[in-house]
């Protein structure tokens, strides 16, 4: 009971020291994450001794209350992990966090896909692996066995197919600005697609779609 309770207090600490617009403990005990994180230690007890079902149930009752976590009871999270906003997270079934790390929305740990796992040996790895003290950034998403190092920042945006170091900077582009259409550029926008281009299009489409990355 004392370890509950001093998981709990760190908990409700690394909420206030990392969440500016959170002061207290008393605040912090309103935050939309924290049903997830305390819900998915009891599901991982549950579910390492064989008790599959339930841990499942107590997982989906998490993601219904918190608006979309989604913490698979097989995944291992360490301490102190702070999970901000909280919208739309997802955590699958092999994926090992480490202590310190810190999550914003819209963040995937997740597998490449069944057309790929289908092949990998029973019990193998299918989700990355993630050190201490790494930040990662909103709608950054990371798939497949990789490793993402001890204090790497995956930044918002990001698609991670492979090992980050420690200590290493993962950044996509940011957004472009570019000048207003002149009346001649709507016109060439406007124009359909000559049958070639169209052609092309359609091929790139397709490779989209089949290469296991979206």
């Amino acid at each position: 009971m004392r370890k509950v309770i001093t998981r709990a207090r760190e908990d409700l600490s690394v909420i206030v020291e990392r969440d500016p617009s959170i002061r207290t403990r008393a605040e912090a005990l309103l935050h939309p994450a924290l049903p997830a994180l305390w819900t998915h230690r009891l599901a991982h007890a549950l579910y390492t001794r064989g008790h599959r079902q339930l841990a499942r149930i107590l997982a989906y009752l998490a993601r219904a209350v918190t608006g979309g976590i989604e913490i698979h009871p097989g995944a291992t999270l360490g301490r102190r992990v702070f999970i901000d906003h909280g919208a739309a997270v997802v955590i699958g079934e092999t994926a090992r966090v480490g202590e310190d790390v810190t999550i914003f929305h819209q963040v995937t740990l997740g597998a490449v896909g069944w057309w790929r796992d289908g092949h990998r040996d029973p019990g193998a790895r299918r989700h990355p692996v993630v050190g201490d003290r790494v930040v990662l950034g909103t709608n950054a998403i990371v798939l497949g066995p990789v490793t993402i190092g001890d204090d790497a920042l995956v930044g918002a945006g990001s698609l991670v197919l492979g090992d980050v170091p420690s200590g290493a900077r993962v950044m996509a582009p940011t957004a472009e600005i570019v000048r207003p259409l002149s009346p001649a550029d709507r016109e060439e926008a406007d124009r359909p697609l000559s049958p070639a281009d169209r052609e092309e299009a359609d091929r790139l489409l397709r490779a989209l779609a089949t290469s296991g990355c979206w």
